[in-house]
Order: C-alpha cells, then structure tokens, then sequence
C-alpha cells in the first residue's frame, strides 16, 4: 500500500511540480527572438528575470503580491477573531439556540465565497463603475467607489465567507477540553478575559495556527472575489495576475508566479511548525476524565443572541435574498413591483433581453451543466474519499515509520499550491501526450486529456487529497489496531479486516469527510476555470460565464441553484447518514 501510494503522488503531484519548475527555465518558441543567439527549448533565467527584475515587475509582480499579502493576513486575522469568538460561545457557554445557531454558522461554507462578491456589488455599486444603480444608490445613499470594489470590499466578503473555517477548527478544540481547568482559574479570582487569554487561548493555539494557515492560503490563492471586486476599477491580486498570464498563453511566467505563491505557503507552514514545536503541552484528553460545563453569560445572553441574528441576517441570509431578488428582475436597479418577473428561471427569450438567452430551466445546455456538475462531485467526491481513507491508514498505522511518514508529506504538497495553479500545472501535463518507445513498444505515462472529463475528475481528486486524507487519518486513529490484530489471528486477510471491521467503524467519519469534499466540489471555480471545455461546463463556470457577459441575473439564478443542491444534499446527509462536516474538519 505505501508502495502504491508513493508511486501514485509521486506521478500525479511531483512530476507535475517538477514539470512546473523546469517550464519556467525553458525557452518557449514564441520568445525565442527576444533572447539572442537563442532556441525553443534552451535553458535559461529570461523568465525569472523578466518577473523580478524588469520594467513589468512591479505591475506583473510586486504590486500584485502586496495586494494579495494584504487581503490574505487581513482575512485571516478578522476570520479567526470573528470564528473563534462564535466558537466560543456555542461550545464554552450557556447560549441559547445553539441547534440553530450551529447549522446556520455553517451555511457561509455552503455557498461559494464569489456569490457573496455579488451580492456585495448588489448592494454598493454606483452607476459610476457598475453601469447601473445597487440598492443603496436607488434608496438614495451613494456609497464611495472604494466600498463597492477594491481591498475594503474584497477583505469583507473573503471574512464574511472564511470565517467558517476559523469557526470549524477552533470549535471542535474548544469541545475538547476539560472544562475544570477554566473553573481552577474561576476559583482563584480569575475574571473571563483573563482566563481566555491565559488557559483557553494557549490551549487551542494549535487549531487557530491550523486556521490561519488554511485561511491565507486560500485567501492568498482565491480567484472568483478578487476578480468580480477587483478587475472591474483594475485593482489585480496574484491569482487574478497568474490567470491573465495563463490566459494570454504566457505559460511560464504564470507558472513562475505559482512557484512564487508556493514557497509564500511553504514558508508560512514552516513558521508555524517552529511556533507549535516550541510548546509541547497541548494536550487536553487525558485519563482522569473531565467535564465540559458551559460558562454562564449572565446579563450579556440577551445581547449576545441580538448581536448573533443581526450578524447572521447581514452576512449570511441578506446575500443569499439579495441574489434571489435579483434573479427576479428584469432590468437591475429598478425596484418597481412591475419590474419583477420569473424570464431568467422559466422565461421564453425575448430579442430586447440579452440576446433572446431563455430563462434557465428553458435552457438546453443547464441540464447538460447540471448532470457535469454532479457527475463530478460525485465521482470526485467519493474517490476522493476513498482514497483518502486508506492513505489516513497508511499515515495512522505507520506514524512512526518513515514509510508513513513520507506518504504524509507527499500528500500534503498539493495543498501548498493554489487552485488556479494547481489546474495551470495539470494543463501543462495533460495537455500533450508524454509517452517513451522501448524495445518498439510506446508507453504512454501522460496521455492528452483536456478537454475531457477525466481530467476534471483526477485534478479535483488530487487537489483535495489533503483534506480527506486527513480526515482520513483521524478516523482511523480512532479504531484500535487491537480489533485488527484479533481478526488477525483469526486468518483474515487485509480486505476482509478493512470490509468488515475497519470500513464500517469509520462510516460515520467517511460520509462527513465525503460531504466536506463534495461541498468544495460543487462550487468549485479556481481549480476548473481554466481546464473546463464547451462540453465538461459546471453550474460555478456557468455561473463565472454569465457574470463575465454581463448577465447578472442568469448568474444569480445557477448560483441559487447550487446552494440549493449543496444544501438539500447535505440535509439528507446529516439526516440519514448522520454526516457533519465538522467530523471531516
């Protein structure tokens, strides 16, 4: 199994990375008159230096990275402070309606984070930039160019929608510890705040690091909010930079800023690790046994719980009405009752409204997007799970050994490198065919697949390894390798144990690490936006196309659609098969 494993990423992860690297040292064909003396395929720093230290480089390069550096630490400590304080209080204390605060907190991680950027347009464009008046202007109040697009409007939504994250980890840490050491510190004289910062935050200091890394990097690495919020008034982030690049086929450079965007993450993550090795005591399970009473809010509870529904109104149902209501008008920015229709969800096309596009579920191509889109969650979703569920055995049986030691790292790399170039690589890969003759015989390793549903299919797998790996890997550390080694005895092959006991242990931890990987999949953008072909469309390129032509209504409405299956198929999940998407983080 670690053989199969190793052989697996090293072909589908590091192969593509050293593809990556070597590209950005090889002359290409249409630059060759630019170097003298030189030809397609010499080796050469033409591309680093044109990067780092040309005329273009601030424009390509620097101001680009600083923007993205901003937004990234911007997003990731308001998402910590805003999910951990919400973590807080549905875990440590006696709030109120926690069943449906805690199903409603997690709504955000439902609907793709370039949804919420139009809803924001919705509401603060002018007709200054947007072409046509958001709510505010038609109630009177004109909001400054700086709100409606640009950082402040990018740092909002990406907090807004990332929090979640933040909310997830710091919660799950928070449950599990012992409740008698903050009551220890009560007993002394030590008031809330004291205690937070020094028994609880030190404790779950290991979940916010984890938070902040996975929130700058996807800040770091996002493409759909700083292209909807930004582009527009010409503000580029480095993702939004790296796919200019790739689309006006400047391979390398945008590949030499993925390289850039990668040891920006590796760095980060070894920071972390010398954060987290310099303090060893975390531990919060032990076996004395321990209780988790809630602290009391006392006078606060009736404002906390106003302040809770005035922030779930504002940021995560006011969105999703605003697109609703939207979808229902047939000239945006006039809010008249007559303005109102159902044309772009049922309409017939009319020659005055876009074109004569029909509405659409009169569309014959959203069926055909539909089917794609699920097709690829869950085909994507459940090899993804799989796969992850017998690497995290690898990686749980084999802690100590360097076997699964390497299995671990290898399939953590894929997470280091943004979406957007993680799908640039795999175009690069996939987009020839790489094949050897031997002895006669032609051995293909990487056959052309793009344009093919194949290659959605193995991109998104291999993208999310690292999250259902481990999930994965928590699962099984979970079932005692006793249980294993008393079906052992009894003769019972590897299959046998993991059919009949291993599997249905961790059945609970597979549906919520499938439902975790199937939500990212579903509204999945960046990593598909540019190897998605005519025929393999999902629901968020459809929705990405409608928006870039200026349609925003038919944007509005796939985008309702998609939170609507996500979130009916992840109902049925929690219901039926007791699935939280908790358990996978």
């Amino acid at each position: 199994m670690v053989a199969a494993a190793v052989a697996a990423l090293a072909c589908l992860v590091i192969v593509p990375l050293i593809e990556m690297v070597v590209t950005t040292f090889k002359l290409a064909a249409r630059d060759v008159r630019r170097v003298e003396g030189a030809q397609a395929g010499d080796w050469s720093l033409y591309y680093w230096k044109k990067l780092l230290c040309s005329e273009v480089s601030q424009n390509m390069l620097y101001k680009p990275l600083m923007h993205s550096l901003l937004i990234a630490t911007a997003v990731s400590v308001f998402s910590i402070g805003l999910g951990g304080a919400i973590a807080w209080l549905m875990v440590r204390s006696d709030l109120p309606f926690k069943k449906f605060f805690s199903l409603a907190m997690i709504v955000p991680y439902m609907i793709p984070s370039w949804c919420k950027s139009m809803a924001w347009i919705a509401v603060f464009k002018t007709a200054r930039i947007g072409g046509t008046q958001g709510f505010l202007s038609y109630l009177g109040l004109e909001p400054p160019d700086w709100l409606a697009y640009g950082p402040v409007a990018i740092i909002c939504v990406l907090t807004i929608h990332y929090y979640a994250y933040a909310y997830l980890l710091i919660s799950a840490s928070f449950r599990s510890i012992n409740s008698e050491l903050e009551e220890m510190g009560e007993i002394l004289g030590a008031g809330k705040l004291l205690m937070l910062r020094k028994i609880t935050f030190p404790l779950v200091m290991p979940a916010i690091a984890s938070s902040f890394i996975l929130i700058f990097s996807k800040a770091m690495g996002t493409f759909g909010v700083p292209a909807f919020l930004g582009l527009k008034t010409g503000y580029y982030t480095i993702s939004t930079m790296l796919y200019t690049s790739i689309k006006q086929q400047q391979t390398a450079m945008a590949f030499s800023i993925s390289l850039i965007l990668i040891g920006i993450a590796a760095v980060i993550i070894f920071i972390n690790q010398q954060v987290i090795g310099t303090r060893k005591s975390y531990a919060t399970i032990g076996g004395k046994g321990g209780r988790s009473n809630v602290l009391s809010l006392n006078k606060w509870k009736p404002m906390v719980v106003c302040l809770l529904f005035l922030f779930l109104g504002f940021c995560v149902f006011l969105p999703i009405g605003i697109l609703v209501l939207q979808s229902l008008m047939l000239k945006l920015g006039d809010y008249s009752p007559s303005n109102f229709s159902l044309h772009y969800w049922v309409g017939l096309g009319k020659p005055d409204i876009f074109y004569g596009e029909p509405g659409v579920f009169r569309n014959p191509q959203f069926l055909q997007v539909l089917g794609n889109s699920l097709k690829l969650v869950v085909v994507a979703s459940l090899v993804a799970t799989v796969f992850g569920q017998l690497i995290g055995y690898v990686t749980s049986r084999g802690r100590q050994l360097k076997s699964g030691k390497l299995v671990e790292q290898l399939v953590f790399i894929p997470y280091l490198i943004p979406s957007i170039a993680f799908g640039a690589m795999y175009l690069s890969m996939f987009s020839v065919e790489r094949a050897v003759t031997f002895a006669g015989l032609k051995v293909t390793f990487f056959p052309v697949l793009y344009g093919s549903f194949l290659l959605l299919v193995l991109v998104t797998v291999v993208k999310n390894l690292p999250f259902s790996s481990r999930a994965g890997s928590a699962n099984m550390m979970q079932i005692n390798v006793e249980l294993e080694e008393a079906a052992q005895i009894e003769n019972a092959g590897f299959i046998t144990r993991f059919r009949r006991i291993v599997f249905p242990l961790s059945k609970g931890g597979f549906m919520s690490g499938f439902m975790l990987i199937f939500m990212a999949v579903m509204k999945e953008l960046d990593l598909l936006v540019i190897l998605i072909s005519p025929n393999t469309q999902t629901l968020p390129y459809m929705a990405y196309s409608y928006m870039s032509g200026g349609m925003e209504q038919f944007s509005n409405v796939v985008a309702i659609i998609m939170f609507v299956v996500v979130f009916v198929i992840y109902w049925i999940a929690n219901k039926f098969f007791n699935a939280d998407i908790t358990q996978g983080f």
